[in-house]
């Protein structure tokens, strides 16, 4: 194991509650580190750790895994925002989170108006999907 993946890995162990590492902690310790989502995600499979509480709303919550919904309307300025971030039909993760950055609104909101929208989102940050 290298100097590098010891020390993600200690966060990581330190960061976890009943085997289970959040979206936000996995993301703050990606912040700590310098280091890439997607490096924690790896990590959290090789250490067995389950990632739970998508800010997306899309995987890791109990009883039904995701807790997503769709909005009832979608302003024209967040489908026109979304719509105009597709990639082959779907939109990415940090493209949802651009889209909430530049709206000033949550993520899960980017989410659930995709929801709406009929949208999917794609390639998890953290490689959960």
């Amino acid at each position: 194991m290298t100097e590098k993946n010891s020390l993600l890995d200690k966060e990581i162990l330190n960061s976890v509650t009943g085997n289970e590492l959040s979206c936000v902690t996995a993301f703050e310790i990606a912040g700590r580190l310098h280091i890439q989502a997607k490096d924690i995600g790896e990590a959290a499979d090789r250490l067995k750790i389950r990632l739970i509480n998508c800010q997306l709303g899309l995987f890791g919550y109990k009883p039904n895994k995701k807790i997503v919904t769709a909005q009832e309307a979608v302003s024209e300025e967040h489908n026109a925002a979304i719509r105009k971030s597709l990639d082959g039909g779907k939109l990415s993760c940090i493209k949802s989170w651009e889209i909430a950055a530049d709206l000033k609104i949550s993520r899960f909101s980017v989410s659930c108006s995709c929801e709406a929208l009929g949208i999917k989102i794609k390639e998890c940050q953290l490689g959960a999907f």
